[in-house]
């Protein structure tokens, strides 16, 4: 295997049309594309472990700054935040990056969007992958989050909407959500950003709360001051979210959560009735109670709509890439050699027996 080269991450930003997309970048230019996508509360910077491994590879690995978040483009309205826009967000990247094709690598929000993209562009995709999120779930709005309920774990009369209440939250009282997340965001960051717990499962997630406590944290005003877990940060990586977060606010981050019957029309419209061809990747975080997708029924419209699919599971939380970033590498190269061997860099292909 040739040596790992071009690693170094370097910053960029792109325009179409009004919209500016920050990126980080690492590889050679002339690399195929991998572009992973972020979800909420991250940035860019969630990939960190994950783009120098890809450009040393000879990729040329792409993580933007999503809208609403650190140095792109952020709105005023919630319908800007719909999946339609988001992606066309992304269509606009590959273009400026001169790229007809990409493989598209998502987590959480971030995963809606690399679905979508796999859905309605698929002549874009060299394939699709995913950390936690799995296809024809949260792209498809609450109540079909909520059709897919545990009723094991959430009995209906005691947790309607299961471990998605949350997402009602949002939906109720916006306000509220939003001013206790922007009360702190260093705290915030510390109290979202933990480790998977083994214990946790087959318990029902605390989401099931919220409107009891009426808000997010056991109902205070402010995240609790809770020690940092640098087993999913560092110190400079907490302040580099906390600086972002602090700029832009949690307004355009938590409106992605407000577009269900926008999002659920632009998913109805996907090509092939959203039936995928196209190698994919699902990588489930074993510990992750509010995406379980190992046990419940979270996966299975997945598993009807994809052609050719790769399910792995990683033992890790919600914050897979950051949490137990080896082991994604790892899955993540060996599905690239296996499944999507015209992705590679011309480089490895001739080294590869």
């Amino acid at each position: 295997m040739p040596e790992m080269r071009n690693s170094t991450v370097t910053e960029h930003s792109i325009r179409s049309g009004d919209h500016v997309t920050f990126y980080l970048a690492a590889g050679p230019r002339d690399g195929p594309l991998i572009i992973f996508i972020h979800g909420w509360p991250e940035l860019a910077l969630s990939w960190r472990h994950v783009l120098p491994r890809f450009g040393g590879l000879g990729f040329r690995a792409i993580a933007p700054d999503m809208r609403g978040y650190g140095r792109s483009t952020v709105y005023d309205r919630h319908d800007a935040y719909a999946q339609r826009h988001v992606a066309a967000d992304m269509i606009a990247l590959l273009d400026a990056l001169d790229g007809e094709k990409a493989v598209w690598v998502g987590h959480d929000w971030g995963s809606a969007t690399a679905w979508s993209i796999a859905s309605h562009h698929p002549e874009r995709c060299f394939a699709v992958a995913s950390l936690c999120v799995p296809y024809r779930t949260i792209e498809r709005g609450t109540d079909h989050l909520v059709s897919l309920v545990d009723r094991e774990i959430y009995p209906e009369a005691d947790a309607p909407s299961g471990q998605w209440a949350y997402m009602r939250f949002y939906h109720e009282r916006f306000q509220r959500a939003t001013a206790v997340h922007d009360a702190d965001p260093r705290r915030t960051i510390k109290a979202l950003f933990r480790r998977g717990k083994p214990d946790a499962l087959g318990k029902p997630s605390p989401h099931v709360q919220i409107f009891a406590n009426n808000g997010w944290f056991g109902g205070g005003d402010i995240a609790p001051d809770v020690d940092r877990d640098p087993a999913v940060v560092s110190e400079q990586d907490l302040c580099a979210y906390a600086e972002s977060l602090g700029r832009n606010g949690f307004y355009g981050l938590n409106s992605y959560y407000m577009n269900d019957a926008d999002n659920l029309a632009y998913s109805d419209e996907s090509a092939d009735g959203g039936r995928l061809t196209m190698p994919v990747l699902f990588i489930a975080g074993r510990y992750d109670i509010t995406c379980e997708s190992v046990e419940s029924r979270l996966a299975d419209p997945m598993r009807e709509s994809c052609e050719d699919l790769t399910f792995e599971t990683v033992e890790s939380g919600h914050w897979m890439a950051q949490e137990k970033p080896d082991r994604v590498n790892a899955i993540l190269t060996k599905w690239l050699a296996d499944k999507v061997p015209s992705a590679w860099p011309r480089e490895m292909n001739q080294a590869r027996p």
